[in-house]
């Protein structure tokens, strides 16, 4: 019935998900008590007034069904079969199928000038795995060099909303303006996946196309009604009320996983993210994810090897990407401690 399976025993710190605790389902079912008829119907090709007004952007703003729908539309009216988009070492291991459907071809690492793509994809800021943000000169410096070689940067903004010690950082579409910049948004990090909505923020010309596509002309609007939903549970104050919480639960959450890794692992240093949901922990010498794997699930504690965010695996032996999201606090001390043993029995048979 859901994405999500639990495996008994074992402590899960490789799934990016909300706890389930968390997801406001009398909130969300309050703000689509008081609908009519109009949230049934077809929606307008962009998405709803209402919600488009909220996110801020009426003429620059697309409704979809996510992030990854997002991503799957920008390839598809932005880029080409056998297009170079760039991406981030490391970077949102999930991306890749998505432009690989396209017939993209990945190229990963490398400066924008001497690859010169179509596409350049990054999650920038609280970024999937490592939770860090890319520094507000490298931020201008992309955006120049973009412009220079004619590439248009895909700016996956999913983890924006989740900033735990201050403001996040500006965005690149902020920064830019808008062009060269595409932004991705969603709220399934803030409100809910299952809901399957986010937007895409372009200029106008883009928007255009989006709009103009096939399946929109055939059945409107994306995701009618959870967007016509989402726009009274947003105007309503309901959005700031729920992301208010999420940061003092997930801000829990991350502090007792950072600081259990510290207990059990004193060995390492340990980043403690400024937001999302991401702990990218580097193992110790002689210590690969690949062979530490099945070491911790045969302990009871998951997560995901380093490889996996390099599109040809080349990268990362030495990483793990720890997620804080779906367990509570005391789950978090007992998965730390779990790790910490198979790191040990590792280390003990090298």
């Amino acid at each position: 019935m859901i994405q999500f399976e639990h495996r008994p025993g074992i402590l899960d710190l490789s799934w990016g998900h909300p706890r389930p605790g968390l997801l406001p389902v009398r909130a969300w079912a309050e703000s689509g008590a008081n609908l009519d008829w109009r949230a049934l119907t077809y929606g307008s090709s962009a998405g709803p007034d209402p919600l488009l007004e909220w996110l801020g952007d009426p003429g620059r703003t697309f409704v979809t069904g996510g992030a990854s729908h997002a991503l799957a539309l920008v390839t598809q009216v932005l880029a080409r079969p056998g297009d170079v988009v760039l991406v981030d070492s490391p970077t949102y291991h999930l991306a890749f199928p998505i432009l690989a459907d396209r017939g993209l071809r990945i190229v990963q690492g490398g400066s924008v000038h001497q690859v010169r793509p179509k596409l350049i994809y990054l999650v920038p800021t609280f970024g999937n795995p490592t939770g860090a943000s890319l520094p507000e000169e490298r931020r201008a410096g992309l955006i120049e060099a973009a412009r220079e070689v004619g590439a248009t940067i895909v700016e996956d903004d999913t983890y924006r909303e989740l900033s735990y010690d201050g403001p996040a950082p500006e965005s690149l579409w902020s920064m830019a303006g808008g062009d060269p910049v595409v932004r991705l948004g969603s709220f399934a990090k803030t409100v809910a996946p299952g809901l399957r909505l986010g937007w895409i923020n372009a200029e106008p010309e883009i928007i255009a196309r989006l709009t103009g596509l096939g399946y929109v002309h055939s059945g409107g609007g994306v995701n009618h009604t959870t967007a016509v939903t989402m726009g009274a549970f947003c105007a309503g104050g309901g959005f700031e009320r729920h992301v208010a919480g999420l940061r003092a639960s997930y801000r829990t959450q991350r502090n007792a996983l950072v600081d259990a890794l510290r207990k059990h692992l004193p060995q390492l240093d340990v980043p403690s993210p400024a937001g999302g949901w991401f702990v990218w922990l580097r193992l110790p010498a002689g210590v690969t994810a690949e062979a530490l794997l099945p070491v911790a699930e045969e302990r009871g504690v998951s997560f995901v090897p380093g490889p996996r965010f390099w599109a040809d695996g080349s990268g990362g032996a030495d990483r793990i990407r720890l997620s804080f999201s779906l367990l509570s606090a005391a789950e978090l001390e007992v998965a730390a401690a779990r790790l910490g043993e198979a790191v040990a029995v590792i280390a003990h048979n090298r």
